[in-house]
C-alpha cells in the first residue's frame, strides 16, 4: 500500500513536471492580446485525472504552477489564473471519464471543461483578475468598460479556442493510449 502511494506520488510528480514543459510550448492567436497563449500543458493534468481521480488532475495543475512560480517565470496573479483555468478545464474532465468511461465522455468532458474556463475565467477576470493586475501593475481604477471590452474580446475567446485546440490534441491521444490507460486504473484501484 505505501509503495503505491509512493509511485503514485512520483507519477504525478512526473506529470508536473512534463506540464510545466508543455507550458513554455505556447503561441499567441492572431487577433488576440499577445499575453494570452495556447499551451499543451493541461493534457499531462487531463491523463492524471484518468488514470486516478480528477483531484490527480488538479495536483498536477497545482504542480505545474508551483514550479513555474519557483523558476521566476511569472506573478503571482497570473500563475493563480493559470491555476484557476486548468482547474476549471480538468475537472470536469474526470469526473464525466469516471462516470461513465468512454470517448463520448472524454468529448462531454472537454466540452463542459472548455465552457466552465471560459464563462469562469470571464467573471474571474472581470471581478477578481484584471483588478488584481491594475492593482500589482499601478494602472490605476480599471474602468467597466475596459474590463468588460477585455473579458468579451480577449478572455471568452481565447479560452474558448484553448478548450477546443486542447480538445483536439487530446481526443486522438485518448483513443490510441485509452488500453494503457486503462491497465494503469488497474494498477492503482
Amino acid at each position: 500500500m505505501q509503495s503505491s502511494k509512493l509511485v503514485k506520488l512520483i507519477i504525478l510528480s512526473l506529470l508536473g513536471a512534463i506540464s510545466l514543459v508543455l507550458f513554455f510550448v505556447n503561441f499567441p492567436l492572431p487577433m488576440l492580446p499577445p499575453y494570452l497563449k495556447i499551451d499543451f500543458s493541461d493534457v499531462p493534468a487531463i491523463m492524471a485525472s484518468l488514470i486516478f481521480s480528477p483531484l490527480a488532475g488538479v495536483i498536477v495543475v497545482a504542480i505545474k504552477n508551483i514550479l513555474y512560480l519557483a523558476i521566476g517565470g511569472g506573478e503571482i496573479v497570473g500563475v493563480l489564473a493559470n491555476f484557476l483555468a486548468g482547474l476549471m478545464f480538468v475537472v470536469p474532465v474526470g469526473i464525466l471519464y469516471h462516470k461513465y468511461k468512454n470517448v463520448k465522455s472524454i468529448v462531454s468532458g472537454l466540452v463542459t471543461g472548455t465552457i466552465i474556463m471560459a464563462l469562469g475565467m470571464g467573471v474571474l477576470n472581470y471581478f477578481f483578475i484584471l483588478p488584481a493586475y491594475a492593482l500589482l501593475m499601478d494602472w490605476g481604477d480599471m474602468t467597466h468598460q475596459a474590463k468588460w471590452w477585455s473579458v468579451v474580446a480577449g478572455i471568452l475567446p481565447f479560452n474558448v479556442i484553448k478548450g477546443i485546440v486542447v480538445g483536439l490534441l487530446f481526443v486522438p491521444l485518448f483513443i490510441k493510449m485509452r488500453r494503457w490507460i486503462e491497465q494503469q486504473q488497474a494498477k492503482f484501484v
